[in-house]
């Protein structure tokens, strides 16, 4: 048996300028949080991270739950730890067996004021927070609720030898932003549903950029901590571009050409290419919609969506996205059934749209 990444959060900086969410620290408070796990194994160990926290981070205590089954988390035998600034911890394995699409949900105890809280922003699932320690507490009564993870950046499953799995690295189109909340409807999701071996963890940042930062690093750069080392990873699937080319209209910024678009995706694939990994390149999205977009900015989609049709840069077949939520009557933006509503972001038919566009045949995952 081997340790594979059963699911991932991408995690942002919260003392960044640029937010889409608000940050948050928390002292003497609860947060409990649930991990949909993309795949599963004999047994399982979570990661915390205080990537970008500024001080040392005190946890506790911590538990987990899946189903009717709980118990601690502990870190080298011990039901507490301290996680310095810009480092990870992963905790002992818990020797339960879980399945993928299992709710693994995770409680921290933070008892010191942690200053501003390494998290996911837009995961399209809840924290619910309570003051006092209620680690393990069958409810949270009172809890206040947030659109975010906090300190989690993984879970690791003991799986079988040689089983593969792909990353989906991109924005918020990969991270679930305009889906449901809680109900698991993100297009990783719905790609999940549809193999048969192997499954998808998700590296999507709603705002994230390929080439500047932003809101998180920009893809270029956490391509080497989000991607390269994930443990089982075989493929790579990427979506990005539409930050790129409507960020800078929010920031005064000047517009990235389609050549230099073009030279990012080529520097990722051939990055993937390096460390073994095959590729899916997706057409950059419909935006057309969105109050923020230009005809600049779209004519620069259309570039670039051409040479990602016909380019010999990526493996096997185009993940063509953007044909798959278009409106044929104006092919910019989304089709109304599939749009949530900002004229940017899928809704849950969208993202499931998003998800079947991926040809099963690129995606061959090992188990």
């Amino acid at each position: 048996m081997t340790w594979t990444a059963g699911f991932r959060t991408a995690v942002i900086n919260p003392h960044d300028q640029l937010q889409l969410s608000e940050p948050r620290g928390f002292a003497d408070q609860t947060v409990r949080q649930v991990l949909h796990l993309a795949g599963g194994g004999e047994a399982f160990r979570v990661r915390l991270t205080n990537r970008y926290g500024r001080a040392p981070l005190t946890i506790a205590a911590a538990t987990y739950s899946v189903g009717r089954r709980q118990g601690a988390l502990t870190f080298d035998g011990i039901g507490q730890c301290v996680i310095p600034a810009g480092e990870e911890i992963v905790s002992d394995p818990v020797e339960l067996p879980v399945a993928a699409g299992t709710d693994l949900v995770v409680d921290l105890y933070l008892p010191e004021r942690t200053g501003l809280a390494t998290y996911s922003h837009r995961p399209a699932e809840v924290a619910r927070v309570v003051d006092g320690n209620h680690v393990g507490s069958p409810t949270f009564a009172r809890a206040a609720q947030v659109e975010a993870r906090f300190y989690l950046s993984g879970v690791d499953v003991l799986a079988a030898p040689g089983t593969s799995i792909a990353v989906a690295f991109g924005d918020s189109w990969f991270e679930g932003v305009g889906t449901t909340t809680s109900a698991n409807r993100r297009s990783v999701d719905y790609l999940n549903r549809r193999l048969d071996r192997g499954w998808v963890v998700n590296q999507g940042i709603a705002g994230n950029r390929l080439l500047r930062d932003g809101v998180g690093e920009d893809a270029l750069t956490r391509f080497d901590r989000d991607v390269l080392p994930v443990p089982g990873v075989t493929h790579v699937l990427l979506h990005f571009g539409i930050n790129d080319l409507v960020l800078p209209t929010m920031l005064g910024e000047p517009l990235p050409t389609a050549a230099a678009l073009v030279e990012g995706f080529t520097n990722l694939a051939d990055r993937a290419h390096a460390a073994g990994l095959k590729v899916i390149g997706g057409t950059i999205g419909a935006f057309g919609g969105a109050p923020i977009s230009t005809p600049e900015g779209l004519a620069v989609r259309r570039q670039v969506n051409e040479w990602i049709r016909t380019t010999d840069a990526f493996d096997g077949g185009v993940f063509d996205v953007a044909r798959a939520v278009a409106n044929p009557q104006a092919p910019d933006h989304i089709h109304p059934a599939l749009d949530s509503g900002d004229g940017m972001h899928l809704n849950d038919r969208g993202a499931k749209a998003m998800a079947d566009a991926v040809d099963l045949a690129d995606l061959t995952l090992q188990l």
